[in-house]
């Protein structure tokens, strides 16, 4: 998983922890902290490399030290200069962890039942008499776009909208209409557009084509309004232009529209907290009521600062960490990684308290984790493991490498192909049937290259083929490697079985090539003449005739035989080929 890397002043971020580092310092520090100082640049440096040119009046204009800085993937509270900077504070005991408090709600959202077809959720919040300057307003649009791209997944499950509250009048309300009936003037557009147009306007967008298709199939589009019908925005598209937010912004009403509404109250927790210290009244966010039939229950307000509890026992965070503590001293160690928490002696555990900045704190290991950052990864005494094992290679793999090497000497060459193929590939392109308990289907998958776990390891190689039909011939080539059942008795309900394909594909190719690979593979796997054989087979994928089941000791294992030529249309290939595929677990 890519860690997410965030751009911070090193001159802002000094000045915010109020303290200098050197670079070697700095570096110690965030590793102190489990972060990592990626790299160090110069805000004209990144401008240069982005832009591929040497220089000119535009990128030369500022070698301001920019510090890159690989952030955990689920510590959504360090996207920004002024978590990055509060956390450290902490962690340094420069500070307490803040006490977040709300404030009554005087704005209220109503949704609307359609909304269930397409994003059944919002949450809401007020920030009151922010002060706003260049640097602060860059960060907080900064922070909406690292938390679209790691926790919103690319806004397909949480968008995020923020509108300028003076500009705009509630109660609010969220509703779901058909595009054509929807008409505002998009954020930096100096005309109104409906739903549809829209749409084709933005299919060039460098930025937002890429969110198009997230609702553009649906017969009705999410559209939150204010008081006066006033179009806020477009979720997860766009804002409108009338509600936009500037440098002279005094209160920002943040919306959240999603598909999953833990998620949407995570983004909201983290879009509040972490700019609420620039409010009038530091640390303090209004509240909105939100009345949603779609979710349970239907009246909330939204940001929910309620105290919850994760206990970890002191018996789990010696396992964990190996070491033996006071609970007096894990509690502060707790401190410096802004968790307060309490020792309950009578069932020997700490109990923390999250603030709402930590959403990452789940369960007793995250506890675990935190007292061995604050402890220190390097003081941690090094020891033996109790157990001592001696490392080996697990036979099926070892048996795959013995195979791929056999079948390598006898001049075919390896190939690797995607795990995930298309529905057609599997089974219709081959001539084969669905009987729906056979291959594991993705519930959503993302293009239709890519609808199943390949039950076969065929289509894979017959797409290699055709990506290099044009290759002198004969082409010989095969893999080992897994394909995917569905099965009721495991625990996944699928499982994973280890296959070799072979493909000989030239203008002659017959029965008789791949059946002597087969012979080859059986004398290298050191199996019997007498222990298997060839019976007539009725795999679709082959020609009638020309198809032969491969039985060892019994049992069907695989097949072989020359592919029909409506599979090998259906590839495009145009080359008599010969294939086999069987299973190698039956060996072990």
């Amino acid at each position: 998983v890519t860690m997410p890397v965030v751009n911070v002043s090193r001159d802002r971020l000094f000045a915010a922890i109020g303290e200098t580092y050197t670079e070697e310092e700095f570096d110690e520090l965030c590793f102190k902290f489990g972060i990592e100082l990626d790299e160090v640049t110069t805000e004209a440096a990144m401008k240069r490399k982005e832009k591929g040119d040497k220089g000119d009046a535009d990128t030369a204009k500022s070698e301001e030290v920019i510090y890159k800085i690989d952030i955990p993937a689920n510590r959504y509270d360090l996207l920004c200069l002024e978590g990055i900077a509060s956390a450290l504070r902490i962690f340094l005991q420069k500070q307490a962890v803040p006490a977040f408090v709300t404030s009554p709600p005087v704005h209220s959202m109503t949704v609307t039942p359609e909304t269930a077809q397409i994003r059944p959720f919002v949450v809401a919040a007020v920030l009151r008499g922010v002060a706003f300057n260049p640097d602060r307003y860059n960060s907080f649009i900064d922070l909406q776009d690292k938390l679209h791209a790691n926790l919103c997944r690319r806004r397909t499950l949480v968008a995020i909208g923020t509108h300028d509250l003076d500009t705009i009048e509630g109660p609010f309300s969220y509703e779901a209409l058909p595009p054509k009936d929807i008409k505002f003037k998009p954020l930096n557009q100096d005309k109104e557009f409906d739903g549809e147009e829209l749409m084709t306007f933005y299919e060039t967008d460098a930025k937002l084509k890429k969110f198009l298709d997230i609702i553009r199939s649906s017969p009705v589009y999410p559209v939150i309004f204010d008081a006066k019908r006033r179009v806020l925005s477009l979720p997860p598209i766009i804002n409108g232009d009338h509600s936009k937010i500037s440098y002279e912004t005094k209160n920002v009403f943040i919306e959240c529209t999603a598909t999953d509404l833990t998620k949407a109250k995570t983004v909201l927790d983290t879009m509040v907290t972490m700019f609420a210290q620039y409010c009038d009244k530091p640390f303090t966010v209004e509240q909105v009521n939100v009345t949603n039939p779609n979710a349970t229950p239907a009246q909330q307000a939204f940001p929910d600062f309620s105290p919850r509890t994760v206990e970890a026992s002191l018996a789990f965070i010696k396992r964990f960490t190996s070491l033996t503590l006071e609970p007096a001293t894990i509690v502060e160690l707790l401190k410096k990684m802004a968790l307060d928490s309490v020792y309950d002696a009578a069932t020997e555990s700490i109990r923390v308290t999250p603030p709402p900045t930590r959403s990452d704190v789940l369960q007793a290991c995250d506890i675990a984790e935190d007292v061995a950052i604050a402890y220190g990864y390097n003081n941690i005494p090094r020891s033996l493991p109790e157990t001592t094992t001696v490392a080996k290679q697990q036979p099926i793999n070892r048996l795959s490498d013995q195979l791929r090497q056999e079948i390598a000497m006898a001049g075919y060459s390896e190939t690797m192909t995607l795990s995930l193929c298309s529905h057609d590939e599997a089974f219709a392109k081959l001539r084969r049937t669905d009987d729906g308990k056979t291959a594991v289907v993705l519930a959503n998958p993302k293009t239709i290259e890519f609808e199943v776990v390949r039950p076969s390891l065929l289509p894979g190689m017959l797409k290699t083929l055709h990506h290099n039909k044009g290759s002198p011939i004969p082409i010989k080539l095969f893999e080992v490697s897994d394909v995917v059942f569905l099965d009721d008795t495991t625990d996944v309900g699928a499982r994973n079985q280890r296959r070799f394909v072979a493909i000989h594909a030239s203008a002659s190719s017959g029965f008789e090539q791949i059946h002597g690979l087969l012979d080859r593979a059986m004398l290298m796997l050191g199996v019997p003449e007498s222990d298997y054989g060839l019976v007539a087979g009725n795999d679709p994928a082959f020609l009638p005739g020309r198809a032969a089941d491969i039985v060892l000791r019994g049992k069907v294992i695989g097949v072989l035989g020359v592919l029909h030529p409506d599979v090998l249309s259906a590839f495009e290939l145009f080359h008599p080929t010969a294939a086999l595929e069987l299973d190698i677990e039956h060996f072990l």
